[in-house]
């Protein structure tokens, strides 16, 4: 059974689109805030000047602001809206609880968004590994994801549609397993009822592995399964194919949500926590290289007997680069995870490269190509205002990737080797601030790179605006326009 075969047809006046478009609308706007928050910090690093003396501009408000922001913000409005809009046209029926209760949960995260910022960038947090909110805005999330819950899967359980689509079992484990890590990740004990200060339940060694143990596992759930649920259904579809294998998609479900709850204590090796359960997270990271690369292999294989799309669709081409990018994190991931590699790779810029070429690379791309597909339907016009444009913010986005993650890659695999470079005499070889000296060059390029994916969101935003108001545009297809000097068949 494919997203294809799905019917009736996919326009029906039951189906709640206004809330898919508003979050469709959160997510490019916050995809900008990331983008640029994430391009300036860049550049923080490589010119410490633009600090700026003022508290609530340093990299260390700014960093967590740009993460959760990435995340969350970007991240969580499209998995958000990409669900609503999945689970209603798999399930054949509207959202459960009506307009009411779904407009709830968009304006809802909105609100913990801006509160998590403004606490991000006042220095109100937990300061913790990730500098969680405080406790009022955990609180108000957890409300807030309780709904979504109530809706996502009341919605499944009315369903018309008999079976339930493998899209929808990804968003189910996605939304649960969230709601779980975000609990036990942040129980605290607030200072007083009006009070912003709160402190962990955990502490130590403890608090080290819960942390991890939701870190992780906010990977696995919110940037892996939500976003295969994304890619099962707009893959499948922009192709115009049935899934190239459905047992396949189940099999790599089922064996990804197990592995990858144990592999959280990987990023704790050489510290506090014991010798077995590092191993232990080590030994479950490697095992979780073939269940990720059964969904990439699932994701790829869709193109069967459509693979001329990569050629004239632009879209298909943010899809399945997308997962092509999954294919590589989730083997560069198992093999950092290794305990001799670890040694060399923690603490480095490489671990900066690993994580941004699954952000930008599987996170951003399968979004994007989400948005392509989505901004059309929903705004009931016939295709977008510029496919030209589309490929311009696909390779320009392309190229901002691989200059930044290369740059990383050599910063960090550079920084670990001069860390642990002696000289004859058993003394440390560099200073610290030499390796920092050494990095400026790699920190430059980087920052380019974030300049050049800040640019292609902002022609992204260009052609969507276009798109909504109705603008068309007159243009050959890109594989259809001629070249000078270019073979022409004979007439």
């Amino acid at each position: 059974m494919s997203a294809v075969a799905m019917k009736p047809a996919d326009i029906s006046p039951a189906y709640d689109e206004e809330v898919v478009r508003l979050f469709v609308i959160a997510t490019v706007f916050w995809g900008v805030v990331a983008f640029l928050a994430g391009t300036y910090i860049a550049f923080q690093l490589a010119f410490p000047a633009l600090n700026l003396g003022i508290e609530f501009t340093t990299f260390g408000r700014l960093r967590p602001l740009h993460t959760s922001a990435a995340i969350f913000a970007f991240g969580g409005n499209a998995l958000l809206g990409t669900s609503f809009y999945v689970v209603q046209r798999t399930c054949r029926t509207a959202l459960f609880g009506g307009p009411s209760l779904a407009r709830f949960v968009f304006w809802g995260y909105q609100f913990f968004i801006v509160m998590a910022a403004l606490g991000y960038v006042m220095g109100v947090t937990q300061g913790r590994e990730y500098a969680e909110p405080e406790w009022y805005v955990d609180l108000w999330l957890t409300l807030v994801w309780v709904v979504y819950l109530v809706i996502f899967m009341g919605t499944v359980l009315t369903r018309k549609e008999t079976h339930i689509y493998v899209a929808n079992w990804f968003y189910m484990a996605f939304i649960i397993t969230i709601a779980v890590l975000h609990i036990f990740n942040n129980l605290a004990m607030p200072v007083s009822f009006f009070g912003l200060k709160s402190y962990s339940a955990a502490s130590g060694v403890q608090d080290a592995l819960l942390q991890w143990w939701y870190g992780h596992n906010a990977v696995g759930f919110f940037l892996t399964a939500g976003f295969l649920g994304m890619m099962y259904y707009f893959v499948p579809k922009r192709a115009e194919r049935p899934v190239y294998s459905y047992r396949l998609s189940i099999i790599h479900f089922w064996a990804l949500i197990f592995l990858y709850i144990w592999a959280g204590p990987h990023h704790l090796h050489y510290t506090a926590l014991p010798d077995w359960a590092q191993t232990l997270g080590m030994t479950f990271s490697i095992m979780l290289w073939v269940p990720s690369w059964g969904g990439m292999v699932n994701g790829i294989m869709t193109l069967s007997g459509a693979w001329d799309k990569l050629r004239t669709d632009p879209v298909m081409r943010f899809l399945v680069t997308a997962v092509a990018f999954y294919g590589m994190s989730t083997f560069e991931g198992p093999v950092m995870s290794i305990k001799a590699v670890n040694a060399l790779s923690h603490y480095t810029d490489w671990t900066v490269g690993h994580v941004h070429s699954g952000a930008l690379g599987w996170v951003a791309f399968i979004s994007f190509g989400a948005v392509y597909y989505l901004v059309p339907k929903l705004w009931k016009r016939e295709e977008l205002y510029s496919l030209r444009l589309v490929g311009w913010h696909f390779w320009i986005a392309t190229l901002g990737i691989v200059l930044y993650i290369t740059a990383m890659w050599v910063s960090g695999i550079m920084q670990g080797l001069m860390w642990r470079a002696y000289d004859h005499l058993g003394f440390l070889q560099y200073s610290f601030v030499e390796t920092v000296a050494a990095m400026h060059p790699f920190y430059v390029i980087r920052a380019l790179g974030g300049v050049l994916f800040l640019l292609g969101a902002l022609i992204m935003v260009y052609n969507l605006v276009r798109t909504v108001r109705g603008d068309t545009r007159a243009e050959l297809p890109i594989a259809a326009t001629p070249r000078s000097g270019a073979l022409r068949p004979a007439e």
